[in-house]
């Protein structure tokens, strides 16, 4: 059983160095990430805005105030 985590220890170590001498090169996400996410997020806030306030939606929901109890009928 020892011999297999050695085994094991020894491998990854290996593969750790050899990635270590590996130039690092940025792909999509290192480049463009951030610009992508506050793209969206631009986007996202936009649309919802734009349909908040084009579709009608009347705020303040709350029918206090606004509704008469009705005569009570005997």
């Amino acid at each position: 059983m020892i011999f297999c985590d050695v085994y094991a220890q020894t491998s990854s170590n290996r593969a750790a160095v050899r990635q270590a001498h590996r130039k690092y090169e940025p792909n999509f996400h290192d480049k463009y990430g951030n610009l992508v996410l506050l793209g969206g997020a631009t986007v996202f806030t936009a649309v919802w805005a734009y349909v908040f306030t084009k579709a009608g939606i009347e705020w303040g929901l709350s029918p206090v105030g606004r509704i008469t109890p009705k005569e009570w009928r005997e």
